[in-house]
């Protein structure tokens, strides 16, 4: 399990490093501190355990999903939206940074419980 979470934490940093290459491409022209929102607005996800844990997971891997980054980036591409480009890039950044850092999806059993292993006290 230690060599598939260390190659998944790779990969999270691989697809960090290339999502914000694509963001700065973009030009959308979003200000820094605009990014930065933009960049953690899927925590909001959390918000879902406000209706307790099975709910709480659903929302919170929702929001955290490579393909809805991967989604709306191609739809930006494809369309030459440079918002809709960059919006894709750092929801993918987001996304990518969490499983860089061993922040995987949620499962039902609780927040501390993720498809990479126990975080936080559960550890």
């Amino acid at each position: 399990m230690a060599a598939a979470v260390s190659w998944q934490r790779a990969e999270g940093a691989a697809l960090f490093i290339a999502a914000i290459a694509l963001y700065l491409h973009a030009g959308a022209g979003i200000p820094w501190w605009g990014a930065v929102l933009l960049f953690f607005a899927p925590d909001l996800g959390f918000a879902a355990y406000l209706a307790g844990p099975r709910v709480g997971a659903a929302g919170y891997d929702l929001a955290h999903l490579y393909a809805g980054g991967a989604a709306l980036l191609a739809l930006g591409l494809i369309a030459a939206l440079p918002l809709g480009t960059a919006l894709g890039a750092l929801w993918l950044a987001h996304c990518s940074f969490d499983r860089m850092l061993g922040y995987g999806l949620k499962t039902p059993e609780g927040f501390g419980q993720t498809h990479l292993g126990p975080i936080g006290k559960a550890r």
